[in-house]
């Protein structure tokens, strides 16, 4: 670099300009003959440590309690036949970045080394191809499409806002985090296509710089219009670590339909003579027969017999031969109906099962960091291996739980072993990571910093003079529940009397969790003695300036549900009666004014309607939710809900970690009835539980309904 360069550029940054690019690359000139610059790469990453908040803890029991070393169960359990020992998979609900961080930094990294470390991730990353959160819900033979949350939605735009560059600095961030937590014998795969592929692959080979790679083609079915080459493969990156494991894939020969449409001369057939030769020939020796000689039978017999020589890196399936006959390549690593789960990114359990065999053994741990339906983590629990997964999709993680209750009860069923798996969020740790970030870490400020942030997301004015009444909105006071803790049944009685002292009769109740004692009798106590109280949830949303500013934050009320218990001596039956939510995504009144002639599904104040409008201008509703029951999706019963505390783990600032008691407990799913695809129904009758001994019990139910929203109630039992 010239003096007129080094000029220039002192120029340009005391004017406050960009630099040009060929300036930048100059300045690295020295360092790298090739350097990978995009606008905005950074090289520091996340080294935060939350804890982790266990949410849920699912089990299916066992036939019957087993030790160690009985023939069942590779870990003890106790008498209901759950597991108590060993490693727990998790499923992570949250922002990989920072579960990725605390992972790698807190004390769940040392269980991970304790079970010999990460030994294989595979990742199923976005692409641009639109909104990544959003699903549709069947609903009385219609179909609504619930919209990604403001958080959700803030995660696609900080991904996708700037284009390429912004989905580099995402991906970037979170591959040398995984490339942290990876074992030095481990190995990584990543999913792409086409519109990323190239780009991924070179930030890629910058991180993973001393790992061997390969490319493996995945032929998934021709897609697209003839006006051009039709789409047919997708990319799988694999980088492998020094000593990883590998399980070379076998060849999976010809398939039945196949091997019948060459008897039958529907389709062609080859053979290749010679020596071991490379490429294309190479692959067609795996199906034919290199003597000239033979007959197609044969031919077919030797492609048969050849089966369980090692794959190559272009993986089709049970049809591979298919690509040599006809030049049509019909992939059949595609899900079963049997294994769909209605999620629109799922990937057959096929191609995983393939994957995991070949870069890892029985017993290890595996993880993806994109869950999406699931099928990494079923895939390795049927196949022996521990897993961790994580997504920040509410709906991924839902259909994600549900699939694993499946797997567990199709291996209980068919007597083989399976690990319990848990639940986990970083719940009030994250929000005060977000909190702090948001003020420079400075505590004096915090708190009144993070009651204005509520209370303008929420559009409502602060007033002063009261000792628990922070704002007011259209006539009705407001309350900004607590961070770090539940909005408690304490909090709104001092609540109601302050209202009672200054004549108010209604207000608004802001928070992120309330106690399970705030039942609708409790709240419509308070009604009838003067104060009418609304408890609304406070979102995450609320903690992205850009959500705020725009006023799309939505604060939605909390539902309820309602149970009938039935008591013989000391078993119990719970049934499920009620349930009332005043969800709303959509103003009817706005899209009536504004929709052409046509139809669209809305979802408005607990309800979901279809509108319908002629082309007259004439409009029409329908309610689709017809029952209270169409809105349940899953519920779920801990017959002993104070049975086992929620102990969370800190790391602390010398290193050693300290064991907390969050003052929650840990819901123990015991029984659960959920719709699947294959069956829609649901019981409203749980089983007979039966009780050990006699003593007062708390029994927590928890219902999430179809958008995938937690709603619970806890039920005082006595059994005599």
């Amino acid at each position: 670099m010239n003096d007129t360069d080094k000029n220039k550029i002192i120029e340009l940054i005391k004017a406050g300009e960009k630099l040009p690019k060929e300036f930048i690359y100059k300045l690295f000139a020295d360092d790298e003959d090739v350097f990978l610059f995009w606008n905005g790469r950074k090289e520091d990453i996340t080294n935060i440590a939350l804890p982790f908040h266990s949410i849920e803890h699912i089990d299916e029991p066992r036939k019957e309690a087993k030790k160690v070393g009985d023939n069942f169960s590779m870990f003890e359990t106790d008498f209901r036949g759950r597991q108590l020992k060993g490693w727990t998979n998790k499923l992570i609900w949250g922002d990989n970045k920072l579960i990725l961080s605390s992972l790698a930094n807190g004390p769940i990294r040392e269980e991970i080394e304790k079970e010999g470390g990460l030994k294989l991730i595979y990742i199923d990353p976005p692409f641009a191809v639109g909104a990544d959160f959003g699903f549709n819900i069947e609903i009385g033979g219609e179909t609504a499409e619930k919209k990604q949350s403001i958080i959700e939605e803030i995660a696609y735009r900080d991904t996708w806002g700037k284009g390429i560059s912004s989905y580099l600095s995402m991906m970037y961030e979170r591959l040398k985090l995984m490339h942290n937590l990876l074992a030095n014998d481990g190995s990584i795969y990543i999913h792409c296509d086409w519109r990323v592929s190239s780009q991924l692959k070179i930030l890629l080979d910058d991180i993973f710089v001393s790992y061997k790679s390969t490319e493996i083609i995945w032929v998934c079915g021709l897609m697209g219009s003839g006006d051009y080459y039709p789409k047919a493969h997708e990319t799988i990156y694999c980088y492998k670590g020094k000593n990883a494991t590998f399980n070379p894939p076998q060849r999976l020969g010809l398939s039945s339909r196949i091997t019948k449409a060459l008897q039958k001369d529907e389709i062609g057939w080859f053979y290749t003579r010679g020596a071991e030769s490379s490429g294309g020939t190479n692959f067609l020796k795996s199906y034919v027969s290199k003597d000239p000689s033979h007959t197609k039978q044969q031919a077919i017999d030797y492609a048969n017999e050849n089966r369980n020589q090692p794959a190559w890196s272009v993986w089709i399936g049970k049809e591979e031969i298919a690509t040599v006959f006809n030049d049509n390549p019909v992939g059949t690593y595609a899900f079963t109906q049997t294994e769909s789960v209605g999620y629109p990114t799922q990937k057959p359990e096929a191609l995983l099962e393939r994957i995991i065999k070949a870069s890892s053994n029985e017993g290890d741990l595996v993880a993806d960091f994109f869950c999406g339906s699931g099928t990494t983590a079923a895939v390795a629990e049927k196949l022996g291996r521990k897993w961790i997964t994580t997504d920040l999709g509410r709906f991924s993680v839902h259909t994600a739980r549900k699939r694993l209750i499946g797997v567990q009860r199709e291996l209980q069923a068919s007597g083989k072993d399976f690990r319990a798996f848990e639940l986990l969020n970083l719940g009030k740790y994250e929000r005060q990571f977000f909190m702090d970030d948001l003020t420079n870490g400075k505590r004096k400020a915090k708190e009144d910093l993070y009651v204005d942030l509520i209370l303008e997301a929420y559009k409502a004015k602060r007033i002063d003079g009261h000792s628990t009444l922070h704002g007011s909105k259209a006539g009705r006071f407001v309350n900004v529940g607590p961070l770090d803790v539940p909005v408690t049944q304490s909090r709104l009685m001092d609540i109601f009397e302050e209202c009672c002292q200054k004549l108010y009769t209604q207000v608004d109740v802001l928070g992120f969790e309330f106690e399970m004692g705030l039942t609708p009798q409790f709240i419509q106590e308070l009604k009838e003695k003067g104060v009418s109280v609304t408890l609304k949830y406070i979102p995450k949303d609320v903690f992205d300036k850009r959500a705020v500013e725009k006023g799309q934050v939505r604060f939605f009320d909390v539902a309820y549900l309602n149970t009938k218990e039935k008591v013989k001596g000391k078993s119990i039956t719970i049934e499920l009666t009620d349930f009332v939510t005043h969800y709303t995504q959509d103003d009817i009144e706005e899209l009536q004014q504004s929709m052409r002639a046509g139809s669209k599904i809305v979802i408005e104040d607990g309800q979901i309607f279809k509108i319908e409008k002629d082309k007259n201008g004439i409009i029409t509703r329908t309610v689709l939710t017809k029952n209270w029951f169409d809105w349940i999706d899953y519920w779920a019963i801990d017959f002993d809900y104070l049975s086992r505390k929620e102990i969370i783990k800190i790391k602390k600032d010398d290193g050693t970690v300290e064991e907390q008691w969050t003052g929650n407990y840990l819901f123990e799913n015991e029984w659960q009835s959920f719709r699947t695809k294959k069956n829609p129904t649901l019981e409203f009758t749980s089983i007979a539980y039966e009780y050990k001994a006699a003593g007062k019990y708390k029994v927590m139910v928890k219902v999430v309904d179809i958008l995938g929203i937690d709603t619970s109630k806890i039920i005082d039992v006595n059994i005599i």
